[in-house]
């Protein structure tokens, strides 16, 4: 009785629920839903929504399918965070380390800069070529040790036809420089007198010295063998864009100026061609002082010739400190004539740019039209301007992003230095007035130079110390005397003027002495001046090598919100 009262309960064999197939079916859907519920009810999200689960075992798979469906409908009307946009995002609390501006500190610093002292000169030598007598200490203040040295010099020849039309020569500039080398590279411990400035005649106006007249030719003073031994030993690499474009090349270049700064001139003078070299310095000096100075205490070369370019009569040299050497690179020079016809080189310009680290420089050494008539400084506002834009520079520079300046404008620091041969707008006799009390002040009111600057018709933009000291130009040769106070003279006088001048341009730049030296050797008086410049280093830190990081410490992210991870099916 007991089977069948339980049998009788229970559906018949033909009953669909009962069958093999359909209990398989209710088991499995049982196990894809049950995780489902517990889920459910142990995050407290039990609701009303909750009938949509019951298990019904005909309709449960209808039933679950539409409850997925509106869940992902609430769900993506409850989420206004997808729909915001970029700028919203950006501002987000909840994806606020994905705005890349909140790290700092940036990824590029900024260049850092150091100063450098920079020494520069001008003279107009009247066409005298210097003895051996003559020191050059006093006027390099070479006490002060600058850094870069820029020398420039007018009328190292005489300014006849023979050196303008046929062929120039080079003996007074090789002379010139290896006087200059004498005095910067001096040792130490030789602390010979100089006598720069004074009354004796310490130059000569044929030419050459009376020993250089004795020599056979080709002992003549070779200003290209003087200038190769007095340059760095890999000198080409100068002449090369020193851009970081990789840092291997970079390496290897500094290390091959590195190994040339690491040999004195003893060691430089090893093969022939520099035994020679050697002789006509000795020789054109002719002081064996010079030699042993060099070499007696197996002393370095403190300077290396970074340039050096003659035309004609003008004559410019740039040197510097032998460790600032693997520094400079896009060495170049160019040469504007305005001489005869506008084109020769009595009269015009060299220029020489390069590069110290990452500021570019321009050294500009000219002569421009002479004359005090009314109206001649018209003729050098043209020569300026003609140079200004006559002077180009060719293409050296390897980087992209970055040119190489090729205009002397277009320099970050600009020295502009040389007989510019601008007068003072007085008649002589009232300048000498004006001379007996040392009034510069209203002298200078009525120099050329400054007025053509202050109605921007010249050197626009550039700048001037103060002069404190007498007009440079015309003194009588072997004196102290100005042209025209003697009767004998007065065929050739001339109203003292500030002829000579040094000039610059560009931010960074502070003068810190302009000044004259006094020497009776030319109907001109040299000046010179120094300057602190600032220049930009390389910031090795702005550039990433493999295997570094570039984040920042993890102490400098303590603030940032990491970004919440969303699914549609998080339920």
């Amino acid at each position: 009785m007991s089977n069948y009262a339980t049998t009788s309960q229970n559906p018949g064999p033909l009953s669909p629920a009962l069958s093999p197939d359909n209990s398989v079916k209710n088991e499995k859907k049982k196990r894809s839903i049950i995780p489902k519920i517990f889920s459910s009810k142990k995050s407290e999200r039990v609701n009303s929504e909750e009938e949509m689960f019951k298990l019904d075992y005909g309709d449960g798979a209808i039933d679950i399918g539409k409850g997925i469906a509106s869940r992902r409908k609430a769900f993506m009307e409850s989420t206004p965070t997808i729909k915001k946009s970029f700028s919203e995002r950006q501002t987000s609390s909840d994806i606020q380390s994905l705005n890349l501006s909140n790290f700092e500190p940036p990824m590029t610093l900024p260049n850092e800069t150091k100063n450098f002292r920079i020494f520069a000169a001008t003279w107009n030598v009247g066409g005298k070529t210097p003895n051996s007598g003559i020191n050059l200490e006093d006027f390099l203040l070479v006490e002060d040790s600058a850094d870069i040295y820029v020398i420039g010099f007018q009328e190292i020849v005489p300014l006849n036809a023979g050196n303008v039309l046929v062929i120039e020569d080079n003996e007074p500039a090789a002379k010139w420089l290896s006087l200059i080398n004498q005095a910067i590279n001096k040792p130490s411990g030789n602390n010979s007198d100089s006598v720069f400035g004074g009354g004796s005649d310490h130059g000569s106006t044929k030419g050459s010295s009376k020993d250089s007249k004795t020599l056979p030719f080709f002992q003549k003073p070779s200003l290209k063998m003087l200038s190769k031994n007095l340059r760095p030993l890999d000198s080409g690499l100068l002449k090369a864009c020193n851009c970081p474009i990789e840092l291997g090349s970079r390496e290897r270049r500094l290390r091959k100026l590195n190994e040339g700064a690491a040999s004195d001139l003893e060691n430089m003078i090893i093969s022939t061609n520099e035994q020679y070299g050697r002789l006509m310095m000795e020789e054109f000096v002719s002081i064996s002082e010079l030699a042993s100075s060099k070499t007696g205490n197996g002393d370095m070369m403190k300077y290396k010739l970074i340039s050096s370019k003659q035309m004609v009569g003008l004559f410019l040299s740039v040197w510097a400190r032998q460790e600032l050497v693997p520094h400079i690179g896009h060495l170049r020079v160019s040469t504007v004539g305005r001489g005869i016809m506008g084109r020769l080189g009595n009269k015009g310009c060299i220029s020489i740019s390069m590069s110290v680290h990452e500021t570019s420089f321009c050294f500009v050494c000219s002569h421009l039209a002479s004359g005090e008539k009314e109206g001649d400084e018209i003729k050098r506002n043209a020569d300026a301007a003609e140079i200004i834009k006559s002077t180009q520079f060719s293409k050296i520079c390897k980087k992209p992003n970055k040119r190489a300046p090729e205009r002397i404008m277009d320099h970050d620091r600009i020295i502009w230095l040389g007989d510019l041969n601008y007068r003072v707008s007085l008649s002589y006799e009232d300048t000498k007035i004006l001379l007996e009390d040392s009034d510069w002040d209203k002298l200078l009111e009525k120099d050329q130079l400054n007025v053509e600057r202050e109605a921007g018709r010249a050197f626009s933009g550039f700048s001037e110390g103060r002069i404190q000291f007498a007009p440079t130009y015309k003194y009588t040769h072997n004196s102290d005397s100005y042209t025209g106070e003697t009767v004998k003279s007065k065929k050739k006088r001339r109203t003292p003027a500030w002829c000579d001048r040094i000039l610059w341009r560009g931010n960074g730049i502070e003068q810190l002495c302009y000044i004259r030296r006094e020497s009776r050797l030319s109907d001109h008086r040299p000046v010179c001046g120094e300057f602190r410049v600032a220049v930009e280093l390389r910031n090795r830190s702005s550039k990433f090598r493999k295997g570094y990081s570039c984040a920042a410490p993890r102490g400098q992210f303590e603030d940032c919100v990491i970004p919440k991870r969303h699914s549609f099916y998080d339920f």
